[in-house]
């Protein structure tokens, strides 16, 4: 099976991505990641968006700490200890066609002209066999050989129920999760990237938040006001709480019995990633409460669900406000393999 015929990936992109409006925007560039990371270690200080410029050489250490989020991943090796750690969904392509497309975080070509798993989200490498600090379940720490972190050079980064982890180039200090939700238009394909629960590695996305947006079809055509959730909770560097529209899937004719779960596998790394939460979800204004609700899925995420139907993403509405990619919905009607996707038009 063609992937990309299938699920029709497009880059989200289409040439509107404006890199030069990220460094201005953040106040750092990647000069001074690169310029100043040496010394903040040689001073002991723990500088989380320090890029990878060498492959490591010893074991990396990961370990737990408690945020809002709830208990997450975080780095415990020297110079980085107490750096976030984060996997991203689509990231998941990999996995699930054996290898067949990269990584969603390498170091193709992107918009900001940034390597993704070396400068923006650095690829938590390691030396030998990952060590689990208290809290971690061993069992699900692994590593996976790449070649697209340090220019074709052979190396292990550390995985984590099979997903690899990252930091965030923004998360400056330890304790930071500016990439905490982060729906990411720069990665190919879009992804979200998502602190993780030790206990079984599964996403930690905290309590989502539901509430109406007004976006214009395609990003030019008439307003439309519709369901939506808010992310990208703490990436305070550009903007935070970002909404985005959310989807339903049509009933399958193939999966009747699944309340919309028809979406998984490719489906739900990619084009559709659910709407996940830690707990109850919580309504925003112009949304009831009692029409907010969750379902478990295969992995055992809970997923939201408004009026008993699980909502969904769509990836090419991924975009970062004043910085790359226009406000939009454009996943309204879309067939698929897996059905029709809509957006939802709460009654007032």
């Amino acid at each position: 099976m063609n992937i990309s015929d299938s699920v029709h990936l497009k880059h989200p992109l289409n040439g509107r991505g404006r890199p030069s409006r990220l460094f201005a925007i953040l106040g750092l560039g990647l000069a001074l990641a690169l310029q100043f990371s040496p010394r903040a270690h040689a001073q002991g200080t723990v500088n989380c968006a320090a890029p990878v410029t060498s492959a490591p050489t010893g074991p990396a250490i990961v370990s737990v700490a408690s945020t809002s989020f709830g208990q997450v991943l975080v780095e415990g090796s020297a110079g980085y200890s107490g750096c976030s750690l984060y996997v991203l969904t689509s990231d998941e392509l990999h996995t699930l066609t054996s290898g067949a497309e990269p990584f969603g975080c390498s170091d193709s070509q992107n918009v900001l002209e940034a390597s993704c798993d070396a400068v923006l989200w650095p690829a938590l490498l390691t030396d030998g066999a990952p060590i689990a600090g208290p809290g971690v379940n061993p069992k699900l720490l692994g590593t996976v050989t790449r070649t697209d972190v340090l220019s074709g050079q052979s190396v292990q980064q550390v995985t984590y129920a099979g997903l690899p982890l990252y930091r965030f180039f923004v998360d400056a200090a330890p304790g930071s999760t500016e990439g905490a939700n982060l729906f990411d238009p720069v990665t190919s394909p879009a992804g979200i990237w998502y602190l993780v629960d030790p206990s079984r590695g599964l996403p930690a996305p905290g309590q989502a938040r539901l509430a109406l947006e007004t976006a214009p079809i395609n990003g030019t055509g008439p307003d439309q006001t519709v369901l939506a959730v808010t992310m990208d909770n703490d990436f305070t560097a550009v903007f935070a709480n970002v909404s985005f529209p959310v989807y339903t899937l049509s009933a399958s004719l193939r999966f009747p019995w699944d309340q919309g779960i028809a979406c998984r596998g490719i489906c739900a790394a990619v084009p559709w990633p659910p709407v996940l939460t830690s707990k109850q979800p919580e309504a925003g204004a112009g949304i009831d409460q009692r029409d907010l609700g969750t379902i478990t899925r295969p992995d055992g995420t809970q997923q939201v669900t408004y009026k008993g139907r699980p909502v969904y993403l769509f990836y090419r509405d991924a975009y970062i406000p004043g910085v790359t990619g226009t406000q939009g919905i454009y996943g309204e009607s879309e067939s698929t393999p897996w059905g029709v996707f809509n957006t939802v038009s709460p009654l007032p």
